[in-house]
């Protein structure tokens, strides 16, 4: 799935209900990252939930990321993250405007403060990490 279908699927939805429940089920398709992965040395900080990521950069310099979490609507949003910057060169992962995104997608403002803060909070981590790798 792209951005582009991203949207249009949750165009799709009438209301945020709807949304919701698919976000849902978009977090119980991610994988899990593995058990030794799961260390505090990979946890977000800011998240509500427990966040663990991990990255690596392929030999085309494109960033993957590995995140995890233990509620399924933080999964779900972790899927929706990963649909717009994984697998992407760092400076891409710079310039995607994630916050637009989430406006078209009408997320933000459906998220409690805490979720968007830990939100926040992941965005933040990668764009760090892509920073660093250019």
């Amino acid at each position: 799935m792209d951005t582009a279908e991203l949207k249009e699927t949750f165009e799709f939805f009438d209301d945020w209900e709807d949304k919701y429940r698919f976000v849902i089920d978009l977090g119980k398709e991610l994988p899990d990252i593995e058990a030794h992965h799961k260390l505090d040395s990979n946890l977000i900080r800011g998240c509500q939930s427990q966040v663990w990521l991990t990255w690596r950069q392929g030999p085309d310099g494109h960033l993957h990321f590995d995140l995890d979490s233990d509620a399924f609507i933080v999964r779900g949003l972790i899927s929706i993250v990963l649909v717009a910057l994984n697998d992407k060169p760092p400076q891409a992962i710079l310039d995607f405007d994630i916050e637009s995104f989430f406006e078209e997608l009408q997320l933000i403002q459906h998220l409690s403060p805490t979720r968007g803060n830990g939100l926040r909070a992941m965005i933040h981590r990668i764009r760090e990490i892509a920073s660093n790798c250019l």
